[in-house]
């Protein structure tokens, strides 16, 4: 939740005509598009802005914008109550923007239920784990020469000896 407060890091700030084109503009992983959309139809938003590492949503009731990143929606009040569907969004405490509050896109949940795996691999034991295991080479330092600042060999010799 650390993120830069401001314009983007040229210092341009461009609008987007709406939701969907800012949420495409950023990359933000489509399972979430319909999410964020609700968030800003429950809100009320006028405006959409670059701001670099978020889109900046301008609320029509002059409150605090909302800062809509790849994982996260942030900028609301404490006792904001905000419905998507049937469920009242669980708000949590903004590290970056103190008084505030975020929620997090469903993109960053776990399923509920791993899928059973359709075929068991076999086992891998020790030898065919530490057979497979690239060797780590071990480097030396043996010195350098003081004559002619050569690298030493393992013997310590170098090559004007």
């Amino acid at each position: 939740m650390n993120e830069s407060q401001g314009p983007t890091p040229a210092g341009t700030s461009r609008p987007y005509r709406n939701l969907s084109e800012a949420l495409r503009a950023h990359r933000i992983d489509t399972q979430n598009h319909e999410f964020i959309t609700a968030i800003t139809d429950a809100v009320g938003i006028t405006s959409f802005i670059d701001r670099g590492r978020y889109i900046e949503a301008i609320r029509s009731d002059g409150g605090t914008p909302l800062h809509i990143g790849k994982t996260y929606t942030n900028g609301f009040a404490e006792d904001e109550l905000i419905s998507v569907g049937a469920t009242v969004l669980r708000l949590r405490p903004s590290e970056g923007r103190a008084p505030y509050f975020y929620a997090t896109h469903p993109s960053e949940f776990r399923p509920i239920a791993e899928k059973a795996p359709a075929a068991r691999a076999p086992r891998k034991t020790a030898s065919t784990v530490s057979a497979a295991r690239p060797t780590k080479t071990i480097e030396r330092d043996y010195g350098t020469c003081d004559v002619c600042f050569m690298v030493r060999n393992a013997s310590g010799g170098c090559s004007c000896d």
